[in-house]
């Protein structure tokens, strides 16, 4: 089977975005990376890390080489500091993206962090990577999962304040949201007939009806009704041990209600390593676990673990998954 081809983007310019493409690029590489950005923020990044770096406008998968496909900055960077006139170019390069991995060019997306508020000063309304690419592949709606090693762990709701959790939490977002996971466990994961947790909203997943009706009026039926078409959905359990090692070895992911009732538990077990996947698109996307981290940009202690994680699930997800 040929070797894939990942579309690769630093994300901000000023961030460690770069100097993480750069420092693992140091070593050969089982995939095609076409990396989406100005080939001279990365000469001059690879000058300050002290890096050797030849770039190359065809694939090279050589130690010390990257393949780069070039879209310019509107201003200089300087490495910690933001810039509003570098926002556009931020996000031409995640169309970029886009466009190859829905053209089928590129087998897969890989993207570095982005600082979403220098992209809002400049007037754009980014709210994040997730949105940017369902939009611009027209699909309705997609997941976020996050995977440390064995651990998957998926959202109902994402971004949203806690108060406005519970009237999230509808069937209809439910469901969509597990055929999601349900699917691409398969596709990606390649788990035959996915099991998954599904975790209640509250405590101790409502206490019967005594600690709140969502579990009793939403999930549960939801669950007995997947299960009942051949799905493998457990729950709702109780979010404070449906974690518990026992219960984790029957399934292939868990599924939280809402942001800090699974990615505690998923970022204790594998911050620095762990991949952010976005499910539901046509092709796989994959990014880092971490933010922008300004202040370490050029100094060369940045951490590349979650990229290389990310770059490595990628890799084996599309080898997986086959033509």
């Amino acid at each position: 089977m040929p070797l894939p081809e990942l579309a690769v983007t630093p994300g901000e310019p000023a961030g460690i975005g770069p100097d993480l493409i750069l420092t693992l690029a140091q070593q050969p590489r089982s995939a095609h990376w076409r990396v989406i950005a100005d080939p001279g923020l990365l000469k001059e990044r690879a000058a300050r890390l002290g890096l050797r770096c030849t770039l190359s406008d065809l694939p090279t998968r050589e130690a010390g080489h990257l393949w780069v496909d070039p879209i310019s900055l509107a201003a200089p960077v300087e490495p910690g500091r933001l810039d509003a006139a570098n926002a556009a170019y931020v996000l031409a390069t995640l169309q970029r993206a886009s466009t190859l991995c829905l053209a089928g060019t590129s087998a897969a997306l890989v993207t570095g962090p982005v600082q979403k508020s220098v992209l809002n000063d400049a007037g754009i309304p980014f709210t994040g990577h997730t949105e940017f690419f369902r939009d611009s592949a027209g699909v309705p709606d997609v997941v976020m999962l996050l995977v440390a090693d064995a651990l998957r762990v998926a959202l109902a709701t994402t971004h949203l304040p806690l108060s406005a959790v519970p009237a999230a939490i509808t069937t209809a977002l439910l469901e969509r949201r597990l055929r999601i996971l349900i699917d691409g466990l398969g596709r990606w994961f390649r788990c035959t007939a996915p099991r998954v947790l599904v975790a209640g909203l509250n405590p101790h997943a409502g206490e019967g009806g005594h600690l709140g009706r969502e579990e009793i009026e939403v999930i549960a039926p939801l669950c007995e009704r997947l299960r009942a078409a051949g799905h493998h959905v457990t729950g709702p359990l109780p979010a404070d041990t449906l974690f518990l090692p026992r219960l984790l070895a029957d399934a292939d992911a868990a599924l939280a209600m809402y942001h800090d009732q699974g990615l505690p538990v998923l970022k204790h077990a594998g911050f620095g390593k762990a991949v952010n996947v976005t499910l539901g698109l046509p092709y796989l996307r994959t990014s880092v676990d971490h933010g922008t981290a300004l202040d370490l940009a050029a100094t060369g202690q940045a951490d590349s673990g979650s990229f290389a994680a990310a770059l490595d699930l990628a890799t084996e997800s599309v080898l997986r998954a086959g033509p």
